[in-house]
């Protein structure tokens, strides 16, 4: 609820001739729309606190101090360079209405703040000496430039903050200013709180989707490993019989001494390998089983921790239990959340150069995060037989796949490097797109172009949709290369 014309009225009636002739000493934004002005006059210091809150917009004097933050906002330093040390010559409101002129003189010649104390169209605006728009809190550039115009009454005859009366009772020990300074600290205080509610729902609602879309991509890869379960056991019964199997046979049959009734078991074989290297190939898949079992077990059931949490939590906020954190708190949690911000994803490793992943063979991939980094990545680190992608005809980062000599990227390995080379490209917002591969050694660099243009041959391509599960699997993997 805004104070309305009327009330308007009244409170400049008492704070006008207190600020008349004062100096502008200070200015500060404790919130976004929220201005306080420290305006000096002889023998005391008022603060004239402006707020464009939509529910609470208002013009008043003050006796709280209010935390800042640690930067100073934008419209804050403005104010500062264009208003800090100006005279106060008049303050006026405009008729029948709820908008307040204070008009100054400052370094810079005349200055006008326009306070629009209307509801949801609140504003503070900074005219210079032909009324023309300088800025304004909200930062509405299509006023800046402009000659400023009083917004008409039927832009808020609907408008749904219009301010019911309200008794603010001044006297001799208690100013009007007090009184409206009480009221709408205690509103504000409740508005807050439930403000605070409704961000955390959103922002536990969102987390609970992330951690759930994370344990449903390892769920997966979970379920896809499991299909090696039992490969420890093929290839032992492999290496039993290796001397009775013949190359280029599809399957063997043999006894299964694993069975207590010596049951015979046939077993799939890769015609174009080896008996050897099939019983090699059997013994590391299941490798793999056990490694995805021992790293994606811990992890699901500390997410399903985490979605507990988040879930009590929000319990808590529709029981009316949840108490927001102190403003000291919420500085600490702003901190906590710039820090984690300034961190890489997981999955990156930002301690080295480059984003760092593994794919669902185990691989590393290396990323390039910019041209310097493409450049270094392909012509500095990736040997001649890693695999090379980037997505075609676009800019974007070169994904390098590390192998062995001689050695085959396996096919999810290649979707995983080719999904990141699209998600890292100027065909991200479409989803899909071609990126093209092939192996680091057909890759030149281009003479006089800028640093990461390169000429390819002998190049591949795949058609790639990004696929979100395959994301959040590979943002959860990190590595640290081996030296």
């Amino acid at each position: 609820m805004t104070l309305n014309k009327n009330e308007i009225e009244h409170v400049l009636a008492e704070i006008g001739p207190v600020l008349l002739g004062g100096w502008i000493q200070k200015i500060e934004q404790p919130t976004d729309s929220t201005v306080i002005f420290h305006v000096r006059v002889p023998g005391q210091t008022h603060r004239l606190l402006i707020s464009c809150r939509p529910e609470t917009a208002r013009l008043h004097l003050t006796q709280r101090s209010l935390p800042n933050p640690p930067t100073p906002p934008a419209f804050c330093r403005f104010l500062r360079a264009h208003l800090q040390g100006a005279r106060i010559d008049d303050i006026h409101q405009i008729p029948n209405d709820r908008i307040i002129e204070i008009t100054c003189t400052s370094r810079h010649g005349p200055r006008t703040v326009v306070c629009e104390l209307t509801g949801k169209h609140a504003d503070v605006l900074v005219l210079d000496a032909d009324r023309r728009v300088l800025h304004s809190l909200f930062n509405h550039r299509n006023r800046m430039g402009h000659p400023y115009v009083h917004p008409t009454p039927v832009r808020r005859q609907n408008e749904p903050y219009e301010s019911q009366p309200i008794r603010f009772v001044g006297g001799e020990n208690v100013s009007m200013s007090s009184a409206i300074d009480v009221y709408y600290s205690e509103k504000e205080s409740t508005l807050t709180k439930e403000h605070a509610e409704q961000s955390r729902l959103h922002t536990l609602k969102q987390a609970i989707k992330k951690e759930q879309r994370r344990i449903d991509a390892w769920q997966e890869d979970l379920t896809r490993a499991a299909r090696y379960r039992d490969y420890a056991r093929y290839g032992e019964l492999i290496k039993a019989n290796l001397g009775a199997i013949t190359k280029g046979v599809d399957r063997v049959t043999v006894t299964d001494y694993f069975d207590e009734h010596l049951q015979e078991i046939t077993i799939p074989l890769d015609p174009v390998k080896s008996p050897h290297d099939n019983m090699v190939e059997y013994f590391k898949k299941h490798r793999k089983y056990l490694a995805a079992e021992r790293e994606l077990i811990p992890r699901i059931e500390q997410a399903m921790r985490q979605v507990a949490q988040y879930q009590d939590e929000l319990r808590a906020i529709a029981a009316g239990a949840w108490t927001p954190p102190s403003s000291s708190d919420s500085r600490a949690v702003s901190r906590m959340h710039a820090h984690q911000a300034a961190l890489p994803m997981s999955g990156t490793k930002r301690s080295g150069p480059f984003r760092r992943f593994l794919s669902f063979d185990g691989l590393p991939i290396f990323v390039g995060r910019n041209a310097r980094e493409n450049d270094e990545l392909t012509f500095g680190v990736a040997q001649s037989d890693d695999l090379w992608f980037h997505a075609r005809g676009v800019p974007g980062s070169h994904v390098v796949v590390r192998l062995g000599k001689g050695a085959e990227a396996p096919p999810e390995t290649v979707r995983d490097a080719a999904a990141l080379a699209l998600l890292y490209s100027d065909l991200k917002k479409s989803g899909n797109g071609e990126v093209i591969y092939t192996r680091r050694k057909w890759v030149r660099k281009a003479k006089s172009l800028a640093p990461g243009s390169v000429l390819v041959s002998r190049e591949r391509s795949l058609f790639v949709r990004l696929d979100q599960k395959r994301l959040d699997r590979l943002k959860t993997q990190s590595f640290a290369e081996e030296r």
